[in-house]
């Protein structure tokens, strides 16, 4: 453990209360979309946001869980109407899954209030902190 060092152990702390209030405020932000709706499917509607269209499978190896989880998550965001299904033109015996017009509202208008409140905790940083951190988590992230 020597090796990591106490610069380390901070970054170890200082990541576990990043990740505790990720999760509560993604559970938050899961409800403001839809009462229902489970704080781990809201990263789906991020992810479909941002990359469009795509495979469940393509969904459950982004997310790295299974099929079984990615078809739970997915059939609940369906039941909710958030989600849609339509053929895959590539290969009609699979299916594209994308936001519906009623999910992408819910989610966009979420999604700018989170930003609003970033805009707002960030605000007394300068844009080159922001930027050094944007990119010290993406090569966190990438490893």
């Amino acid at each position: 453990m020597d090796e990591f060092g106490p610069e380390g152990l901070d970054l170890e702390r200082e990541l576990a209360v990043f990740l505790r209030r990720a999760r509560a405020t993604s559970g938050e932000m899961a409800r403001e979309v839809h009462p229902d709706l489970e704080p781990a499917a809201y990263g789906l509607l991020v992810r479909l946001e941002d990359a469009g269209p795509q495979r469940a499978t393509e969904l459950a190896a982004y997310f790295g869980v299974g099929k079984a989880t990615m078809s739970r998550q997915l059939g609940a965001l369906d039941t909710l109407g958030l989600i849609a299904r339509t053929p895959d033109p590539a290969d009609g015996r699979a299916s594209l899954v994308e936001l519906t017009p009623e999910g992408h509202e819910r989610f966009t208008r979420v999604r700018d209030a989170r930003r609003s409140r970033y805009a707002r905790k960030l605000a007394s940083w300068d844009r080159q902190e922001i930027a050094d951190l944007a990119r010290l988590l993406h090569r966190l992230n990438a490893d």
